[in-house]
């Protein structure tokens, strides 16, 4: 299959471009480089391109110049802070990237799409949660990631469009050192970030009817993540629709586990700053995977102590890359 990934320099897709490389896929990136990195999909065919400014005619020469069969679409901005500081933005670049590349994959014939979305999408929506829960976002990213759905789901009444929309719940780990977040807005990366600078990591909230009374949420390695994009990408079915699935573990886990775990494998004597709780957090929210394990068979293979322990040894290895080409 000849595949583009769109947003395939970025962290989860960069683990997906190498599954899709490293099974004999033929494989096109297409990135702009705003918080992607080039150095994260080595040889891969690359065309730099921001899909929400580019013209449709551009996006369909890329498909149609490189055969592709299948979309991949990682693309967007995705810092919920940010898009409550800068909603515009975020509508005009998330929401037209998916409306550009549709109009593009009509005109060249693609018919096969799998969306990155974001259990963002059902706001503040407590306990095991499935797809049919009220979808119901509260911030303006998870509002994009809605209304990309709908658009797709729209496109594929309109005309023989196939694809699904994946609502992923905590991602978090490292496939390799080359491949991790560096980002610092999820829970791993900024606890690893105040250890490295010899400071404790925070949990906002001790005091939610929880086991521990910290929040509990649904942690899935980024490899998994990677794994359920081409699982469903093969699966797809010859009619026409968006298939809406969760990608999650179906396991909770409290904040403090997390941090505990962070703890214990950086060896640090920091404990935890506990901070009054953050608004609109709730206290529980977990995934049910019921449907794309039927769809699919796709399971997430590991655990909190993989992920956990995949992004410790990912900075790890970034830092001592770091050292060794600091100058004297």
């Amino acid at each position: 299959m000849r595949v583009l990934v769109t947003g395939g320099a970025g962290y989860i897709g960069a683990h997906t471009v190498r599954l899709l490389v490293d099974r004999g896929d033929e494989v096109v990136v297409l990135d702009n480089l705003g918080s992607g990195q080039a150095d994260r999909i080595r040889d891969v065919p690359f065309v730099r391109m921001d899909l929400a400014a580019a013209p449709v005619s551009e996006i369909e020469a890329v498909l149609r110049d490189n055969a592709i069969d299948a979309v991949i679409h990682f693309a967007a901005h995705k810092q919920v802070g940010e898009s409550v500081a800068k909603p515009a933005l975020y509508y005009a670049d998330n929401v037209g990237a998916v409306a550009k590349l549709l109009m593009a994959m009509e005109n060249a014939g693609v018919d096969k799409l799998v969306f990155s979305s974001s259990a963002a999408v059902y706001g503040n929506a407590s306990g095991a949660i499935s797809e049919a829960a009220l979808a119901q976002p509260i911030s303006p990213y998870g509002a994009t990631k809605l209304v990309g759905e709908q658009i797709i789901t729209a496109a594929a009444e309109a005309w023989p469009l196939r694809a699904a929309s994946l609502r992923y719940f905590n991602v978090a780990g490292a496939g390799s050192a080359e491949l991790a977040d560096t980002v610092a807005f999820n829970l791993i990366p900024i606890c690893l970030d105040r250890i490295a600078d010899n400071q404790p990591p925070v949990i906002f909230g001790d005091d939610y009817d929880t086991a521990d009374g910290t929040c509990v949420r649904d942690y899935v390695h980024v490899v998994d993540v990677a794994e359920a994009h081409l699982a469903v990408l093969d699966a797809l079915p010859h009619d026409p629709g968006n298939i809406i699935l969760n990608v999650g573990t179906g396991i909770g886990t409290s904040v403090r586990e997390i941090v505990d775990a962070l703890i214990e494998v950086s060896g640090t004597r920091l404990l935890a700053d506990v901070q009054p709780r953050r608004a609109g957090d709730p206290a529980a929210i977990v995934g049910d995977i019921n449907a794309i394990t039927a769809f699919t068979g796709w399971t997430a293979r590991f655990g909190v102590e993989d992920i956990v322990n995949s992004a410790w040894d990912a900075r790890q290895s970034q830092s001592a890359s770091a050292s060794a080409s600091a100058p004297w």
